[in-house]
């Protein structure tokens, strides 16, 4: 790190390159006069998905691009990612994409962002690294990829970026400062402030003070954590927590937390040196993750203290601790598997410890007491965070948020990454410190924010809301599909077999009558017959039809049926019905 009162020689450069970029759109008055338009496509009013659009003139530059993981009524969805149509109708001008940090919820849209629009990125070497092996999962290996540093200054067309070093969950989390002619804007990213951190510098707040002092226009600021008070524990608590729970511990110990949070590997695997213990590591992305923080330096775990999860049974149990995934309770995570005993390799027994360093992502909450209970009816010891300090937060409380708000002192304001009640209470936290409330934005996705000589105004909207990806299929999913879905669910489907005389219509056998999700056929076989018997008369009461009236077949059998079991069950299963000619 450099002193901010006589900056590095390679910032001289960049502020002298900077200088003259300045010099020549002040002489383009038709630049100057243009406003900044700044519309955030995900991450209001809900967790996940971020994604903010810049806009000036003819140039766009995208700041992260996000995933939300579905909620409960999304069946048979894999992920959630913004509304692109906003970038595709306006591809020729998107200039970069720069990248806050590299959790799921600001890179997990890059690939299905690729498939449509071929642009640059720029991102710190752990995030850069992060998106190389995500695309490389999804068969995109050729693309530009810029890597940048906290404290670098770039331009991307008429934007200058500089990235500022935060703290967070994961390694290279950076704030970003945007200028333009028009306008200066901090983005805060996820962010806390930890005066002491593990493996990385505290939080440049020594920078966001100096930019707020030469005036920003609007501050966008992560409101994860604002409905709790104080401030944030710093990260190297959990270590000193780690260390006296292995010191007491003679049972095997897992640690499951997220597989992005290497500073929590890099202390568990600290406090297991200090107690004699090796350490394994199971789950793929744990596996990753470590590899890549390796290879980086972002992780300094000597070899000898690393086994292979297959020789975890060659140690006593006092001298082992296993590293692994599912601390959100994901069905197919190592230490799920671990609690319904599939896993291939490692069986969790009675005695064992089980540590989960994490929260529960909204959602997760019964997924993951599910496996608490599973473990403790194994007769392992749980530890979790009701109980023992054993996970902190990456993103800033209260008192942090009011702390950024001071050092950036800036003239506008506007929450973001939060549900609607946390970006409200962000709000009234900036007016409580004394900005003007006009002067405080709740915005939606799709909103535009202009901002122009130091003022601001709304009311533009841009097309927003979320794009369904199950499988490969981007976007096929939508609302009768999940409607269809939720009717498989909650009441099953009956499928119909007519097998009918191509030349009169005649049925020339018994209808066949399959019931699946909708009633147990064994044990509901008068049920059945009487469905049949009502098809076979509704059939033959009808004049000679031919195959032009299929259509008033299928619709009659339809439409009889759903009454007839509705009620005699209170039930609508979904009724398909298949004609076989003969």
């Amino acid at each position: 790190m450099w002193s901010f009162m006589e900056p590095a020689p390679s910032v001289k450069i960049e502020w002298r390159k900077m200088s003259k970029t300045r010099n020549r759109r002040r002489s383009n008055k038709k630049q100057v006069n243009l406003s900044l338009k700044v519309i955030p496509l995900g991450g209001l009013k809900e967790i996940g998905k971020n994604m903010t659009v810049y806009e000036y003139g003819d140039d766009i530059i995208i700041v992260d691009a996000g995933i939300m993981f579905p909620e409960e009524e999304l069946l048979g969805v894999d992920v959630v990612i913004p509304d692109l149509t906003y970038l595709e109708n306006n591809a020729k001008k998107i200039r970069g994409l720069v990248f806050t940090h590299g959790h799921e919820d600001h890179i997990g849209a890059v690939p299905y962002l690729l498939d449509k629009l071929s642009i640059p990125l720029y991102a710190t070497p752990f995030t850069k690294e992060l998106i190389k092996h995500k695309l490389k999962e999804h068969g995109n290996s050729n693309v530009i990829i810029h890597e940048k540093k906290a404290g670098d200054i770039f331009d991307i067309g008429p934007f200058t970026v500089e990235m500022i070093h935060v703290n967070h969950s994961i390694p290279d989390a950076v704030s970003l400062f945007i200028k333009t002619p028009a306008a200066k804007v901090i983005q805060t990213g996820d962010f806390k402030v930890d005066f002491t951190p593990v493996g990385c510098p505290a939080i440049d707040l020594a920078r966001l003070g100096t930019l707020g002092n030469e005036g920003i226009d609007l501050l966008l600021s992560d409101s994860t954590n604002v409905e709790r008070a104080g401030y944030t524990m710093s990260e190297s608590t959990v270590g000193t927590n780690f260390d006296k729970l292995f010191r007491e511990s003679n049972s095997r110990i897992f640690v499951a937390s997220f597989a992005s949070n290497v500073q929590r590997i890099q202390q568990v695997c600290n406090a297991a040196r200090l107690n004699n213990r090796k350490v394994a590591i199971t789950g793929r992305s744990m596996h990753n993750i470590t590899r890549i923080a390796m290879e980086l330096g972002y992780l300094n775990i000597p070899k000898e203290d690393l086994i292979d999860i297959a020789d975890v049974n060659k140690y006593p149990d006092n001298e082992i601790a296993i590293m692994t995934t599912g601390s959100q309770g994901e069905p197919m995570a190592a230490l799920t598997r671990m609690a319904d005993n599939t896993h291939s390799q490692i069986q969790i027994k009675k005695g064992d410890m089980v540590i989960l360093s994490s929260s529960p992502i909204p959602g997760n909450e019964k997924s993951v007491t599910n496996v608490i209970n599973r473990l403790f009816e194994m007769g392992v010891t749980v530890i979790y965070q009701e109980l023992y300090d054993v996970h902190v937060s990456g993103h800033a409380r209260r008192e942090e948020l009011k702390l950024m708000l001071a050092m950036t002192k800036p003239k506008y304001f506007m929450p973001v990454h939060g549900e609607y009640s946390m970006l409200k209470h962000h709000s009234d936290l900036a007016v409580n410190m004394g900005m003007n409330r006009d002067n405080v934005i709740l915005a939606e996705n799709g909103n535009v924010i202009e901002l122009h000589d130091g003022k601001l105004k709304t009311g533009e909207t841009v097309p927003s809301g979320r794009i369904l990806i199950d499988g490969a299929i981007v976007g096929d999913v939508g609302t009768a599909v999940l409607r269809d879905r939720k009717q498989l669910s909650e009441d099953g489907i009956i499928m119909v077999l007519l097998t009918i005389e191509s030349d009169n219509g005649k049925l020339l056998r018994e209808p066949d009558v399959i019931s699946r999700g909708f009633i147990y056929m064994k044990e509901s076989t008068g049920l059945i017959e009487e469905a049949k018997a009502l098809v076979t008369r509704e059939i033959e009461s009808m004049n000679k039809v031919t195959r032009s009236d299929w259509s008033q077949i299928k619709n009659s059998t339809r439409k009889n049926l759903s009454r007839f079991f509705y009620n005699r069950t209170k039930r609508r299963p979904m009724i398909l019905v298949f004609i076989l000619e003969v």
